[in-house]
């Protein structure tokens, strides 16, 4: 496929933008298609939606043959790359895939490529966005894939050209059209397969890091019984060559791991224990830490509280299913005050206070986000005599004076 073909990116988020970057530096014109106006000003504006390495040198080399637009625009190639978010029965909505593809129906030409990048459910391109093409274009030759990402926040755009690629065609033509794309800006190898097997492949390597942690996260509420370090244990038994556990925490965050595993379990609910059991254990965890915080602070009344790190994960702005909403919600319920601090979200659903409004008067500090903003925080200048470390991420040494509770890490409470 030549580079004077036109691509039109539906959804320019977390995935769908740098997509949209990558293909445009590397020659294609591209459309940009957001329904949030107020993201497309400010792309426009050359203000970014969210914070990632190397994204204004990228955006700098792009923006000649990028444009952005409200709605989709005639194309030779389109990117479906909009949220597959769950209900709140935990089935998968799949309502923005669909109207994407509604949206592309009205102005789909004859031998047009669709590929799907947002995670779907095992089945869906062929079964659901396929039929919404052939009912509308019964003799067009249509071609579609499915083209799932592996990158994850912060090493979004080095991961994007350097990870290995799994794409699934409803075709070998759709296959090969979509890999002549990818290999524009893709530097790693590209596996070729079926729709419904890339749809699958995307869904169990989330699930499988879910369920990695779930018992993790087991491990480390049996330790705090039998009073043990898990810390410990994990690194000494992942020095067997065929042992790779991972780490512990406060839950589960993410677009990822906290949603595409109930896409398998929608599937065959009977067939799926183990994928149910682990999403209700790493969905525990904020109430496990709300025991431990209750531990620490039982001798005094209405405490008050302070939540370090609201994003999901370290480093990035990123709060998208993060654990520390429901410590938030769980330590408000208890009537405890909360404050909150985070060194990199702006925008967040509860007021965010900089480092030392958050720690003034506190009777607990409770790490949830081991960003490394906290390692450089003097506790002790705040006078904290409490403090809940639910990633072993703090240096011990530094808060000696300190009641330092970590999860998994032999406490005596």
């Amino acid at each position: 496929m030549r580079k004077n073909k036109t691509i039109c990116v539906l959804g320019l988020g977390y995935i769908g933008l740098p997509t949209a970057l990558f293909l445009a530096k590397a020659g294609y014109k591209v459309i940009g298609v957001d329904s949030n106006k107020n993201k497309i000003d400010d792309l426009i504006k050359r203000k970014f939606p969210f914070q990632e390495a190397g994204f204004p040198k990228l955006f700098k080399e792009a923006i000649k043959n990028l444009s952005f637009s409200l709605v989709p625009e005639k194309a030779d190639v389109f990117i479906i790359s909009v949220p597959t978010p769950i209900t709140k029965n935990r089935k998968p909505d799949l309502r923005f895939v669909k109207q994407a593809a509604e949206d592309i129906n009205k102005i789909l030409n004859d031998k047009n490529l669709i590929i799907i990048e947002s995670t779907i459910p095992p089945g869906t391109a062929k079964e659901i966005v396929l039929p919404i093409f052939k009912k509308r274009h019964k003799n067009y030759r249509i071609y579609l894939s499915h083209a799932p990402e592996r990158a994850i926040p912060g090493k979004t755009l080095k991961e994007m050209v350097e990870d290995d690629r799994v794409i699934g065609g409803i075709d070998k033509k759709s296959s090969n059209l979509t890999k002549e794309i990818y290999s524009s800006f893709v530097k790693g190898k590209i596996y070729l397969t079926d729709t419904t097997t890339a749809e699958f492949v995307k869904i169990i390597e989330n699930t499988y890091r879910d369920v990695n942690i779930a018992f993790a996260n087991e491990l480390a509420k049996l330790c705090d019984k039998i009073k043990i370090n898990v810390w410990e244990a994990i690194k000494l038994a992942n020095l067997h060559p065929r042992v790779n556990i991972n780490l512990p925490g406060p839950g589960v965050g993410g677009h990822c791991l906290a949603i595409d595993p109930w896409f398998l379990v929608r599937k065959d609910d009977n067939g799926t224990q183990a994928i149910k059991l682990a999403r209700t254990i790493n969905d525990s965890m904020p109430d496990y830490v709300i025991n431990l915080i209750s531990k620490t602070v039982k001798n005094i009344k209405k405490p008050t509280i302070t939540i370090l790190g609201a994003a999901y994960k370290a480093n990035i702005d990123d709060w998208r299913e993060t654990p520390a909403l429901k410590i938030i919600k769980l330590a408000k319920k208890k009537g405890w005050q909360v404050k909150i601090h985070d060194p990199y979200i702006k925008n967040f659903p509860y007021k965010l206070l900089n480092i030392k409004e958050a720690l003034k008067n506190s009777d607990c500090a409770v790490l949830v986000t081991n960003h490394d903003f906290y390692k450089e925080v003097d506790f002790k200048k705040y006078a904290v005599k409490n403090i809940v470390d639910t990633r072993n991420f703090l240096d011990k040494n530094k808060l000696e004076d300190i009641n330092l509770i970590v999860l998994g890490g032999k406490n005596n409470i």
